[in-house]
Parts: C-alpha cells; structure tokens; sequence
C-alpha cells in the first residue's frame, strides 16, 4: 500500500475517533504530493457529421466521450497522483461506470466545480445507474458541483418524468430508475461537498464498499419524490456519514443488509423518512447488521426519526449493537420506532419475524412529535427483541389538539426504561 492509500485509510479510521475534524483531514489528504491535472474539457471533441449520422446511440450535447477518455488518461494511463477535474459549466452526461482498478497513485482525485446533468428519457438506462464507481481502491470525489439527476423533469420525447413513471411502491417487479451516484467495490475512499439534486432513485447507493467517508454533502429532492433514499448502503464495513444536509422523498440515510461499523453523525435530515436500519429481511440471502450509531442528529417534518425495519422475513438474521443518541426531533411523526412486520399490508403490529433485535439503545433524544404514540417498539413474537433501552427521552406532542396523548406502546420488546421519560415507559 502507497503513501497516500495509507493516509486515506488512516483518515477513515481516524473518522471513528475524532469526527469534528473530518473537514481538516480531508483538506489534508487533498494538498498533499505533486498532482497532475486532467481538465473534462480539454478531452472534448465535437463529433463530425458523418460520426453524429452514424452513430445510433449518439446524444447531441453529451460529453460522454469526453468523461471516458478522462477516465482513461487518469486512471489506466498514469502512473503518478491525478486528479480529474470537472470544470465549472453544465455538463450531459449520459450513463457511464468509472471502473478500476487505477494504474495511478492512490487515491485519484475526481473534482466536481460543475454541474453534471442527467438525461431524462428513460429508455438510455438499461439498469439502475448513471453515474457508477467501481472496483477502486482509493477515490476522492469533492467539488462543490452538482449532480442533477432531473428526476421531475418531463421527458421532451415521453412526456413523463422519472417520478411520475416509478411504480415501485406497488410493482414488486418494477425495473427501478437509475441512481445519481453508485459505489460498488471502492474502498478507503472520501466523497465530500458535492450536491446531490433530483435523483431518479436513490441519491447516493453504496455497496460492497469498505472504509467508506461521505462528509459535508447536500442531498436535496422533494419530499413527495418516491424511493430517492439520500444516502443507501449494503454490505459494507467501516462507514463514516457526517455534517451533511439532507432533505428527500425517502429515508435520508438507510443501512441494509450486510453492514458492520457504520457510524453517522451531525446529519440534518428532513423532509425524509429518518435514519433507518433496514429494511432487512426481504430477500432469502439478507445479511446481518452489527454496530450501528447514529450521533447528534436533527430530524425536521419527517416521517420517521430513529428506526429499525424488518421484513417478516424467509430466513433468519440479527440486528445487533445498534445506538440512537443525542437526537432532535422537531415535528416528527414517529420518532422512535421498531418495525417488526414492515412490508406487510396486514400486520401492522406483534410479528413472527424471523429476525432478531439485541443490544438497541435510543437515548437522549428530545422536541416535538405530531403522533400520539411517539415510541413504538413492535418486535417479533417468535425472537423477542432484547437489550433495548429507552432513556432520557423527552418529547412533546405538537400534534392535532383535539387528542393531546402521548404515549409509548410495545409488542415483545424487553425493553428497559430509564431517567427522564415522555412519554412514559411501557406498561
């Protein structure tokens, strides 16, 4: 492993030991060592007429070729530190996976000054991404440039958007729309300051990733949008999520299977549906989620706050060392919530879930709640959740006037209750 390979995973570690200075690190590992500049543009070259004519999958406008040979220059073709630069302007880009492994130094650098746009016809996505990273280790991407997914942009030749056309939340066999960003297989890598607007899908969907930092990023879509998840992750070891602002149509943050060491912190979240672990338990071969905390958060006008979601389930799996701490609610519909029967349309309360719950702490979280029932633990009948601790929770109910209850209600939790408490614990 190179200098800087080891630098940027040290940051990782680091994260996990001193978060307030996660800012300072990354400009640190950014300055460091001769670097060589490879400029998008200076890549660009206008297509002849007879290429344009021929060409069935040309787009007019798009700097696809452009972002490939960059890619190309930088990554395979060199041998020292790059960084690839993405100027300020507004930049087409059609799909398109910037896939490892580099020949460069680690890590290369992948700056964003612009504003990358998306296409808006469906039919130019043959999967679910439109942005890919893949099978690198060692990638800093920051910038404060944009990705605009355009995902309520009516499409000039369909006449739809993206959103109006997504079914996904009644079509189990729906081909879901692309991501603005995917990560599969990079490791001991940074993104930070980039905006992500508008996805079609999840905003950011990360996976098989490990030593993974996301810091001081903007996710923004409207909170009608459907299934635009801020941040998504699966099976992945050693996350870092901290100081970033996320407004969405979906959770803001969602840890799925297969994650261990994840830990998330200062996160403004709202409109959204919460920080979630889960949902886990939908598909035979979920895996299980170890060591979660989630730390000085702020949940404004959401659906959810802290929550863990589970499928019935069609074989068995753990939730485990998860922590909900120093949390802020102001207007949020469910603040505390266990969701043993999610997925189901019919139990909506006690459930046979094949997984299990252990070691699950919600402590310290306080403001305003629009719901009666502000802590809801509804755990599995068959694996009875263990070890879930409520304390020091003090919440108000801001709700409707005509019913000013508050309460907390439990189904098969165990759970202990402690220190200041509204509402109050479990009968």
């Amino acid at each position: 492993m190179g200098t800087m390979a080891k630098a940027i995973f040290l940051f990782g570690i680091a994260f996990l030991f001193c978060i307030n200075n996660v800012t300072e690190a990354s400009r640190d590992l950014l300055q460091s060592g001769p670097v060589e500049l490879f400029d998008v543009t200076k890549f660009y070259r206008k297509p002849t007429e007879e290429e344009v004519e021929y060409d069935e999958d040309y787009i007019p406008g798009s700097y696809y070729d452009a972002f490939a040979a960059v890619w190309d220059a930088a990554c395979r073709n060199s041998t020292g530190s790059v960084k690839i630069l993405v100027p300020k302007g507004t930049f087409l880009l059609t799909p398109i996976i910037f896939s490892g492994p580099c020949k460069c130094a680690k890590p290369i650098v992948f700056e964003v000054a612009g504003t990358i746009v998306s296409p808006t016809n469906p039919s130019l996505f043959p999967n679910a991404q439109w942005i890919e990273f893949s099978d690198i280790d060692g990638l800093v991407l920051n910038g404060n440039g944009v990705f605009d997914g355009q995902g309520g942009v009516v499409d000039n030749e369909t006449h739809v958007s993206a959103w109006a056309t997504n079914d996904c939340r009644k079509n189990k066999n729906c081909v879901p729309p692309s991501s603005n960003l995917r990560f599969g297989k990079v490791h001991n890598s940074i993104v930070t300051g980039i905006t992500s607007l508008n996805s079609k899908w999840f905003h950011l969907h990360v996976f098989s990733c490990n030593n993974f930092t996301a810091t001081d990023i903007r996710i923004t879509a409207p909170g009608d949008s459907p299934n635009t998840d801020g941040i998504h992750f699966s099976q992945c070891n050693l996350v870092n999520v901290a100081n970033s602002n996320i407004a969405t149509g979906d959770d803001c943050i969602s840890i799925g299977q297969g994650c261990i060491n994840t830990n998330i912190h200062n996160i403004t979240c709202g409109p959204g549906h919460g920080i979630s672990i889960g949902s886990l338990g939908k598909e035979r071969d979920d895996k299980s989620v170890e060591g979660v905390t989630v730390t000085d958060c702020t949940f404004t006008n959401t659906t959810n706050g802290a929550r863990i979601k589970t499928w019935i389930g069609q074989s068995p799996g753990e939730v485990k060392k998860i922590v909900y701490e120093n949390l802020v609610m102001n207007n949020v519909k469910n603040p505390i919530v266990i969701d043993q029967s999610y997925g189901s349309k019919t139990v909506r309360g006690p459930s046979n879930s094949l997984w299990k719950i252990t070691d699950a702490h919600f402590r310290k979280i306080k403001g305003t709640t629009v719901s009666n029932v502000a802590v809801s633990l509804q755990c599995s009948s068959k694996n009875p959740c263990e070890g879930v601790e409520v304390a020091d929770v003090d919440l108000v109910y801001n709700g409707d006037p005509k019913n000013k209850t508050l309460a907390s209600s439990c189904n098969n939790a165990k759970a202990k209750f402690a220190g200041k408490l509204s509402p109050g614990a479990c009968l």
